[in-house]
């Protein structure tokens, strides 16, 4: 009897064992066929997530504004900082104004702007278009419940990032995009015209 029971632990060690190669190689490939950036994306998102257990929270940078400002103030220097880094503003969505519309209650300010760069913006959609449902990049600017003004936007690192290297013209595209609007929101948060 405990021979059988040693034979069937052996057995079920042997098995883990096995199991544990074949996914540590099928990981290993998979890790090489990704971005070189994608292994410090996935754990900067799972790190914030697992802080935060907020999916939004993991795939949004914010940036405080500076305190006084007005939402106009802050509206129009995206505006003028987009230009200014090759941007074309394309749309707003007052938000507010819907909310107060629907209900008949004022409500704080939150509106979005849209930003884009076409050049990048058809190299994107051309390598996949699945991509045009994030089109164009928005910034929010927000009013929380205390008053204090916030803006917001999706982090373009887990696009750039995240999967398999994209082409080099593109990735470098990307890098721009991201940079420029990381640039506007620093820029517009701290009065800069």
């Amino acid at each position: 009897m405990f021979g059988l029971l040693r034979n069937l632990l052996a057995l079920v060690g042997l098995v883990a064992l096995v199991a544990g190669g074949v996914g540590y190689f099928k990981f290993r490939d998979f890790q090489a066929a990704l971005d070189p950036g994608a292994m410090q994306i996935f754990q900067e998102l799972g790190g914030t997530y697992m802080k935060t257990l907020d999916p939004g929270v993991a795939v949004v940078r914010t940036v405080p504004v500076k305190e006084g400002m007005k939402p106009e103030d802050v509206v129009d220097s995206l505006k003028s900082l987009a230009v200014q880094h090759g941007m074309l503003f394309v749309g707003e969505s007052p938000f507010y104004k819907q909310v107060e519309a629907v209900t008949g209650k004022p409500y704080r300010f939150i509106s979005f702007y849209s930003f884009c760069d076409a050049s990048v913006g058809a190299m994107m959609i051309e390598y996949n278009s699945a991509y045009s449902a994030f089109m164009p990049c928005r910034i929010a600017v927000a009013q929380d419940k205390n008053g204090r003004l916030w803006l917001h936007m999706m982090s373009l690192d887990f696009f750039i990032h995240g999967g398999k290297p994209l082409p080099p013209d593109l990735k470098a595209g990307a890098i721009k995009v991201r940079d420029a609007l990381d640039k506007i929101m620093q820029g517009a948060a701290s009065g800069e015209f």
